[in-house]
């Protein structure tokens, strides 16, 4: 798949699942859920011990039915090691351009936190293919509407307390995807091996994000 149809893949889909530090043997059964839930993005991030592995694993396993992405990544050499797991995209807290750079080089999706207007154009003139609005909660959705007009170019993914019921009004107001992390990743239904509660999550999410869709056209 080229990288144009994995940036249109993760931007229908709209949702952008932020798995943090889940143990290996949960990891396939999480991935299965979600993605069964309509979840096109899996974000694993690189405090996770043998997050790497997990990122080679889950894309041999499900191909082209998911992204599965590197996050939490603060650095080239970080980056590169994920996308030599096959990586699909690159997600970080802030902004480094020589990231961005070796990103894009090899064909991955970058996208580079960022909180500022300045920040945002800094980064999309560098080469990001999106950028991550984080932390989302601390301006809410409205920022992410006032920034439509001077910045409506720049595909913008909120991230930081999104939840099923704020979601809408992140899409509604201009939001190109979002990224949920704790509101989706249930832990104490992984806990529980209950993995069919994430799979209802997600669906809450996705049906979230298609109501907002259409309101908006």
């Amino acid at each position: 798949m080229t990288k144009h149809k994995k940036i249109s893949q993760l931007i229908d889909s709209g949702l952008i699942a932020v798995i943090r530090q889940p143990k290996e043997d949960d990891i396939h059964h999480i991935a299965d859920a979600l993605i069964k839930g309509g979840v096109g993005a899996l974000e694993i991030t690189v405090d996770t011990p043998g997050a790497f592995r997990m990122i080679e694993n889950i894309k041999q396993t499900f191909g082209d039915q998911a992204l599965v992405g590197a996050g939490t990544v603060l650095d080239a050499a970080t980056a590169k090691r994920a996308i030599e797991a096959r990586a699909d995209f690159v997600f970080s807290p802030s902004f480094n351009k020589e990231m961005v750079d070796l990103t894009n080089r090899y064909g991955a999706i970058s996208i580079p936190g960022v909180l500022t207007p300045t920040e945002m154009v800094t980064a999309y003139e560098s080469g990001a293919d999106l950028v991550k609005v984080f932390p989302a909660t601390s301006f809410g959705p409205g920022y992410i509407k006032d920034l439509q007009g001077p910045l409506g170019h720049i595909p913008m993914i909120p991230t930081g307390g999104v939840t099923s019921e704020n979601v809408g009004i992140f899409m509604e107001n201009g939001a190109a995807a979002v990224g949920a992390g704790g509101s989706l990743l249930d832990k104490k239904a992984i806990q529980a091996k209950d993995f069919e509660t994430l799979t209802n999550k997600a669906i809450e999410f996705r049906g979230s994000i298609k109501g907002a869709r259409k309101e908006s056209e």
